[in-house]
């Protein structure tokens, strides 16, 4: 029996991570079940799931959840813990086995971070650890010994179409990293003008969160992926090509210097990489729908249009120039998403932010967390600072 400790688990990283869990109930239990804010989701949760910790990230709803539990689950034995620490604390367990790190953005840094300290295998859906703190992230992967596992349908992809166990891979030539192209792929500058957050949501193909719904829609969740992807396989972002693939069945490709190239295809469904992810190196159901090639839509390809979709040019240029220019890239494009979501921006006035707040992006690397958490909240402050210009 694996036991699994699930940061993020009321959001569709979690749920679906859920979905796969119950089809292996004699392989899995869940041990430890963390939320933001949501206290109806995780409820339902902790009736279902028994975990022996459930954490809520809102301090102050603690005691909501904890006399909720009391009240109708009276003899369910599970501590309610909340808060920064308490997240550290259970993606630390001793009894845990696998963490999956399914909470978005920045936030996710600090817990990810401890499951990798405790030497956990690590199933990472959070970029962001990455984007913000690539090369520390990694050295203490290196460090503890922790088995690090991407969930993100595409570096699930690359992974599954590189050799295991090699990080370093010389005779790669290429990764071809797919992106749908979103909602508004072919859409102008003028068009994009007039979108709403409403829109923005409505992805083609996947059934994400708001944020990372927004991100696909101006493409800089493809960004963020090329430097995760530099990270996670030791490439340069010279070696990474973004495809849009708007049917989302080849969720990445490898080429090698012989001139193959392996792709890993599949239904467009999070719970097939979650599924390889838990049960690796075994195979197991994911509950996914098998992929029907011959009735399945023709496949097309098409290069990004980063002189519209400006957000992940930008990503492209942080990923080059490196430093702390990544960093800020994150804090600042989280920041404007939320502006839009709000409706104090248009959906164009993103990239603006994201590369005002860039030019203060310090050249050298961070060299601890504290540094990271340091230069996360300078840049979130000084995007603050352009949004109330404009807005």
């Amino acid at each position: 029996m694996i036991d699994i400790c699930l940061l993020g688990a009321t959001g569709s990283i979690g749920q679906s991570t859920l979905e796969v869990v119950r089809l292996h109930p004699e392989r899995f239990r869940v041990r430890a079940l963390t939320a933001n804010t949501d206290i109806e989701a995780l409820f339902a949760q902790i009736r279902e799931f028994k975990p022996s910790f459930a954490v809520i990230a809102d301090e102050s709803l603690e005691p909501v959840l904890l006399a909720r539990v009391k009240t109708e689950l009276p003899d369910l034995q599970v501590q309610i813990l909340s808060g920064e620490t308490a997240l550290q604390a259970v993606a630390q367990d001793q009894a845990t086995h696998t963490v999956v790190a399914g909470i978005v953005g920045a936030a996710g840094l600090l817990p990810t971070l401890a499951a990798v300290q405790a030497g956990k295998r690590v199933l990472l859906a959070n970029k962001e650890a990455l984007v913000c703190a690539g090369r520390l992230f990694m050295s203490e992967v290196e460090r503890s010994g922790a088995e690090l596992l991407p969930l993100d349908s595409e570096h699930n992809a690359i992974f599954q179409c590189l050799p295991y166990n090699k990080r370093y891979q010389p005779e790669v030539r290429r990764i071809l990293l797919t992106a749908s192209g979103g909602p508004f792929r072919g859409y102008t500058r003028a068009q994009l003008d007039e979108v709403t957050p409403e829109q923005a949501f409505l992805h083609p193909n996947w059934e994400m969160g708001k944020k990372i719904s927004v991100d696909s829609a101006t493409l800089m969740n493809k960004g963020l992926e090329l430097i995760e992807a530099c990270w996670l396989f030791g490439v340069s972002p010279e070696t990474i090509e973004i495809l849009v693939h708007p049917q989302s069945i080849i969720h990445s490709l490898v080429e090698y210097d012989d001139g193959s190239q392996l792709a890993q295809l599949g239904s467009p469904n999070m719970c097939t990489p979650i599924a390889h992810g838990l049960g690796f190196p075994d195979r197991i159901s994911s509950g996914s729908a098998f992929l029907d090639l011959c009735s399945a839509p023709d496949l097309s390809f098409e290069k990004p249009d980063t002189e519209t979709f400006d957000c992940l040019k930008l990503a492209i240029e942080a990923a080059k120039r490196g430093g702390s220019h990544p960093l800020y890239l994150n804090a600042a494009n989280e920041v404007a998403v939320q502006a839009f979501i709000d409706g104090r921006i248009k959906i164009t006035e993103i990239a603006s932010l994201v590369e005002k707040t860039l030019k203060f992006a310090p050249d050298s690397e961070p060299v601890s967390i504290d540094e990271v958490i340091q230069l996360d909240g300078k840049a979130r402050q000084h995007c603050l600072d352009c949004l109330n210009e404009i807005s």
